[in-house]
């Protein structure tokens, strides 16, 4: 039996139950049976890894544990603060005792790349039966020696950031849905815009609204299935990208939620950005931001301007597109006490004038109140147009 490796180049939308897949976008879910070990060697941590921390918040009944030597002996919710008894490991012989189905790499460095160190243990994972899934720019299965030994073993290579070949170039196509349209953008990177969406999605779904989240990143399509990796998609396609996920999504949902990516003031990412902004063409945007920070992530030359200048930036990137006010300000704390969390909220509500929460770790209804209104009120106002022709 030969693995079902994902080695297709002009594989479409990922999604992860095939090997190759194509351009539309489902949305099949991880198997319900899948046990994951997410492999975290050197940087299990709250900013450090990412794909394992959500894995572990929105799937922890899949994550059997995490290796990370320097952290061994420990429990998610040690490191994190969420996550319950899930073991930290040393290595993946602690790890292949509990009976794991499937390795996930649960970092994404900067670059992208796999640590060459961590090759041993994709190995040792591979040559006992476990299916790979990886969210690196480097594509596990393009390694001639790894994907060879999956192929003898009959395992699966899931490389969750590998993009469509067919995306066009963005046209503006998105302007055609009816659908509420919503993009978390951010400060800067790594700042929980898509953990933002996740529980805007859950609140507005709780409200009786049909709501898609369109994943723009590899945790992102981990966790809901389907979605494309933005930042590994050729320059010129980004939008379009952005655009085809829209219009997807839209087909069965009233509300879009849409994950952001990098920060228009990254001197890195910034090209993901906007193209995410101007592809998607947004309805309304939602603002995240981590109030203990004060430049961009590795880049102290950058200082974060004031939240109310950032706000209108983006405004003013896509008012020429399409309008899209920024409604609601969306705060990641984890860093500061309950204290001083609520007063940054309290400030940032003052500064902006925007209904402000972190919506993990306080009550999320301030946004989700926010876009419910604004899709309500943009509904009305479109039946009325509707009703004068």
């Amino acid at each position: 039996m030969r693995a079902s490796v994902d080695m297709s180049r002009d594989a479409g939308t990922t999604t992860p139950e095939s090997s190759r897949v194509a351009p539309q976008r489902s949305r099949p879910s991880r198997p319900s049976t899948s046990r994951f070990l997410i492999l975290a060697e050197g940087q299990f941590g709250p900013l450090t890894s990412k794909t394992a921390n959500s894995c572990i918040r929105y799937t922890p009944e899949s994550v059997v544990g995490v290796i990370d030597s320097r952290r061994a002996g420990k429990t998610a919710n040690d490191i994190l603060g969420f996550g319950g008894d899930i073991p930290v490991l040393a290595d993946i012989e602690q790890g292949l005792s509990l009976r794991p189905t499937a390795l996930l790499i649960g970092i994404a460095p900067q670059g992208g790349r796999l640590p060459e160190e961590w090759r041993a243990t994709i190995r040792r994972a591979i040559e006992n039966g476990m299916d790979i899934w990886s969210g690196l720019h480097t594509f596990v299965s393009d390694d001639v020696e790894l994907r060879d030994l999956a192929e003898r073993r009959g395992v699966a290579i899931h490389d969750l950031r590998r993009p469509p070949k067919d995306l066009p170039v963005a046209g503006g196509r998105v302007r055609t849905v009816d659908a509420t349209v919503v993009l978390t953008v951010g400060a800067d990177c790594n700042i929980g815009k898509m953990t933002a969406a996740l529980q805007m999605r859950d609140g507005l779904t709780a409200r009786g609204n049909r709501v898609a989240f369109a994943g723009t990143g590899q945790t992102g399509i981990l966790i809901d299935g389907g979605g494309i990796a933005v930042d590994a998609v050729i320059a010129d396609f980004i939008a379009g990208a952005a655009e085809r996920l829209v219009l997807e999504s839209a087909k069965d949902a009233d509300i879009v939620l849409v994950e952001g990516q990098g920060s228009v003031i990254h001197p890195g990412y910034s090209g993901v950005t906007l193209g995410l902004i101007h592809g998607s063409l947004p309805h309304a945007m939602v603002m995240c931001h981590q109030p203990s920070r004060v430049h961009i992530t590795n880049n102290p030359w950058v200082k974060l301007p004031p939240l109310s200048d950032l706000i209108e930036l983006h405004e003013a990137l896509v008012r020429h597109l399409r309008p899209a006010p920024v409604i609601a300000v969306s705060l990641n704390t984890y860093d500061l006490s309950e204290r001083k969390a609520k007063a940054a909220i309290k400030a940032i509500e003052k500064e902006t004038g925007l209904p402000t929460t972190d919506p993990v770790r306080f009550d999320p209804a301030p946004v989700v109140e926010a876009i419910d209104r604004f899709h309500r009120k943009r509904k009305r106002a479109s039946s009325r147009r509707a009703a004068r022709r």
